[in-house]
């Protein structure tokens, strides 16, 4: 029976990728994202896949119970939820940051993540099947400078990967986190609020992960046989790793 799959922020970087390896690989796909039209593009793109679009803002619960709830058949068996939709804003020290930006954060990477879940978990435990794979990052177990409240929402992912595979326990849904490290999307481009020359220092002289990457990385762990289950994966390009801590000398 083909399956489908449910991409939340699918309009570009890592949730365009899935959907175009899920779709090569014959998968239904649910899209969701807030650009509508960029969806309706990627759907051109992947001709012949069986496709059901939906605009979505995550951080809107009553718009994530109305639309997911309503899901037309064949596309409401939805076998793999993608939580993808997130973003990182700003870099500053917690001391200068916007608040604003740090209450984005926390609805789209928080909150928009448990809204999709408790949404769609229900039905994947009724039938008895399912996938949930959460997009963290390695920010979710490193700091960096600027990573503050970021940072702190990928942690959030993390145990709350942890804790659904507990609640699980005795059911056969699986629960994946996957922890990217550096990968050049419009990750910077938002963070830096469309600051495209910051955002190509960040990449500037390195080879970053790709969306292609991840998207390879997501297919496989959902296409392990359904005993098998990746907790968590933590991917980051060769030319990355962890830092030195930090120590601030006092000056003579």
């Amino acid at each position: 029976m083909k399956k489908t799959v449910l991409i939340t922020g699918a309009s570009a970087g890592f949730g365009a990728a899935c959907a175009r390896k899920y779709g090569e690989q014959g998968y239904r796909l649910v899209l969701a994202a807030r650009r509508l039209e960029k969806l309706a593009v990627l759907q051109q793109e992947l001709s012949g896949t069986e496709c059901h679009l939906v605009e979505l803002d995550v951080r809107d619960r009553s718009a994530v119970a109305g639309k997911l709830s309503s899901l037309p058949p064949p596309f409401d068996r939805v076998d793999i939820l993608v939580n993808n939709a997130g973003l990182a804003l700003g870099l500053e020290p917690a001391h200068e940051t916007d608040l604003d930006a740090w209450e984005t954060m926390i609805d789209t990477n928080i909150k928009g993540l448990i809204y999709c879940t408790r949404q769609i978990l229900p039905g994947m435990v009724e039938r008895g099947c399912g996938h949930i794979v959460n997009i963290g990052s390695v920010a979710g177990s490193t700091p960096y400078p600027g990573s503050n409240a970021y940072g702190a929402t990928k942690a959030f992912v993390k145990q709350f990967s942890c804790n659904l595979r507990t609640d699980l326990h005795g059911t056969p849904i699986r629960v994946t986190n996957i922890e990217p490290g550096m990968a050049e999307t419009e990750f910077s481009l938002v963070r830096f609020n469309g600051d495209a020359a910051r955002a190509s220092e960040v990449y500037k002289d390195a080879q970053p992960l790709t969306a292609e990457d991840i998207a390879a990385t997501v297919c496989w762990v959902t296409g392990l046989p359904p005993h098998v289950n990746v907790n968590r994966l933590e991917i980051m390009p060769v030319c990355q790793a962890w830092a030195p801590f930090r120590i601030h000398r006092q000056e003579e």
